[in-house]
């Protein structure tokens, strides 16, 4: 029977395994790297070993290692959680070999399937050898690993072989194997999976379906279960396949079958031989709990006949740090405020004054609500994230509850490319109109009563505040008046420090207040304070390039140097940050006349990487 478990992992995920051992009595070790020496999963384990470097190469890939962790801190057991280390056979018998219990399936089932080209060949799939234009378009895919990494749809031939190199490179980064494959892409199917969970008695439970059509860069954002709307035969079909992998392999544990459904056709993706980020959904449909069901299937206790009867519908939405408008760029910081409604279950790696930093994946957490019906849950968990108290970077949360409220996906007609569809529409700002006034007044409260112990009894001049606001500057004007603070347009009900309540056209409306340094939050929305005098020095260049984000340049374009002309669009560099790539193009036609960003470089938001000066019309 396991006593202590070794977590093999960072962040939610370790978060969430330990939650279940904690329910079960069993006692927990973390892992952990330099840059997550304070993490939220090393503050909830029992215990926790340090894993010496920041780099997932040389810490949480590291194998070796957290065998060792294990065996320094008494664990019997390991749990890999996804990503990282979890479908790797080689951990998994280094594991065995040292004679700890390995809470996952088989090696010789990772094996089969961790790969996703020995996967389809094991199921009569062969990829695609050579790439023609009848091909296109494709995707280029990682054979280990997932979450999007390593992949890349290429819908021109010229463009094969500089995505291959791409997607090698992100593949070796995230997942310690840079080997990459091409299929065909199908553009307009959804991204239907069946979770699977089965015991070493021959037991395999289809704990249904799961939609997760809603993604960017191929990488989940929205899951749901069950998938709605499948055809009852097509629900039976993939159902039975994902039974019929798991038993090819001799699989034992969670895993999950994906499918690209195209019409009433069912195509076969891919086996993840691990637990999946959604896996909430299912857990909540079904009422079970999927970790503590890991547990016991490696312990050798045997699955009742049947799974419980499903109840309901279930949806996920992972909140990411992350610029949905600036092509998902990932976002740092100090996250000072995380809080949604206790109506919905909050899955996450980080608490309130935890930073945000640059090596890991950007996700802050998941929020899953369950409810009788699908439009019931997507109500309440659109409701929960749209009262959520989000203080820190900028997330994707307005993106999320658009989303959710969508018609597209309100009716269950979403696809693949919903976001390359509605993107725009979706990331339109649309900033309370009110919230620099109510950041002034509550800002000037506070000063009030600072300078003068109250507020002043005569009149006084207009005074002014300016605010940068979903990208535009936006000036709050107020008087201290005789009865207090006063404003054009509105009646000032109540201000204090932290709360201002404005009578807008006879409806009061209420505006709590946050402030952080320069940073305020007025609700929802946030806001940057600016200096009543602009700092004359913080100009650049017109054509200037600068860090989106804080990363590291992991390559520059060949033959890149001062007087190189370049082309409108055309890529210059690459950043590496949260185990993605980010292609750094040329803004304008003309000659690049500046070049700093060197490989290896260390970068900060903001830094000045190139100069291209734009020719003359």
């Amino acid at each position: 029977m396991i006593t202590s478990v070794l977590v093999a992992n960072r962040g939610e995920i370790a978060c969430r395994v330990v939650r279940t051992c904690r329910e079960l009595g069993i006692r927990t070790v973390a892992v952990h790297s330099d840059a997550d020496a304070n993490a939220l999963h090393t503050r909830v384990a029992d215990t926790a070993v340090r894993l010496p470097g920041s780099a997932p190469a040389d810490t949480y890939l590291r194998g070796d290692l957290i065998v060792k962790a294990a065996l320094a801190a008494g664990a019997d057991a390991v749990h890999p959680g996804y990503g990282f280390l979890s479908e790797n056979a080689g951990f998994a018998r280094a594991v065995q070999d040292a004679g700890l219990m390995w809470i996952g399936p088989p090696p010789e089932a990772i094996e089969a399937m961790a790969s996703k080209t020995r996967a389809k060949e094991l199921l009569g799939i062969e990829p695609l050898r050579e790439v023609t234009e009848a091909d296109l378009p494709v995707l280029v895919k990682a054979a280990a690993g997932g979450g999007g990494r390593g992949m890349r749809v290429v819908r021109h031939l010229a463009d094969l072989d500089a995505e291959l190199a791409a997607a090698r490179a992100e593949a070796a980064s995230a997942f310690g194997d840079g080997e990459v494959f091409v299929e065909p892409y199908l553009e307009g199917g959804r991204h239907v999976e069946v979770q699977v969970l089965a015991d070493t008695h021959g037991t395999v439970w289809a704990l249904g379906t799961r939609d997760c059509s809603l993604q960017r860069r191929h990488q989940k954002v929205i899951e749901e279960a069950p998938a709605p709307g499948l055809p009852a035969a097509l629900d039976d079909e993939v159902r039975a396949l994902a039974v019929r992998a798991a038993r090819a392999v001799g699989y034992a544990g969670a895993g999950t079958v994906e499918f690209l459904v195209a019409g009433d056709r069912a195509h076969f993706l891919e086996m993840n031989t691990r637990l999946q980020v959604e896996h909430p959904v299912t857990e909540a449909v079904f009422g079970v709990d999927l970790v503590a069901g890991q547990i016991r299937v490696a312990e050798g206790h045997a699955l009742a006949e049947d799974p419980p009867p499903a109840r309901g519908h279930a949806v996920e939405a992972r909140l990411y740090a992350e610029d949905p408008a600036r092509d998902w760029a990932p976002q740092t910081g100090r996250l000072h405020r995380l809080a949604v409604p206790d109506a919905v279950r909050l899955d996450t790696g980080y608490a309130d004054g935890d930073d945000i930093g640059v090596h890991y994946d950007p996700m802050l957490a998941k929020v899953v609500a369950h409810a009788p019906t699908r439009a019931e849950a997507i109500r309440k968990l659109a409701a929960a994230l749209d009262r959520a108290v989000i203080h820190g970077p900028v997330t994707n949360r307005d993106l999320l509850v658009r989303s959710l409220r969508h018609p597209e996906f309100t009716a269950a007609r979403m696809d693949t490319g919903f976001y390359d569809r509605h993107l725009p529409g979706l990331t339109e700002p649309a900033p309370d109109p009110h919230a620099p006034l109510a950041a002034a007044l509550a800002d000037a409260h506070g000063r009030s009563r600072s300078r003068f112990g109250g507020w002043r009894n005569v009149p006084s001049q207009p005074q002014t505040k300016r605010y940068l606001m979903a990208g535009e500057e936006h000036e709050a004007r107020y008087r201290h008046g005789g009865q207090g603070l006063e404003a054009d347009g509105v009646r000032v009900a109540h201000a204090d420090a932290h709360l201002v309540i404005l009578d807008v056209d006879g409806v009061e409306r209420r505006f709590e207040v946050s402030r952080y340094g320069d940073r305020v939050y007025v609700n929802t929305t946030a806001l940057t304070a600016l200096p009543r005098f602009p700092d004359p020095t913080a100009q650049h260049a017109p054509g200037s390039l600068l860090a989106p984000m804080p990363g590291t340049v992991v390559r520059v374009a060949d033959g890149l140097t001062a007087g190189t002309p370049v082309k409108a669009g055309e890529p210059l560099l690459w950043l590496e940050a949260m185990k993605m790539q980010h292609k750094i193009t040329a803004p304008v036609t003309g000659t690049l006349s500046e070049l700093h960003a060197v490989p290896g470089q260390q970068v900060e938001p903001g830094m000045l990487l190139a100069v291209v000066k734009e020719s003359a019309p």
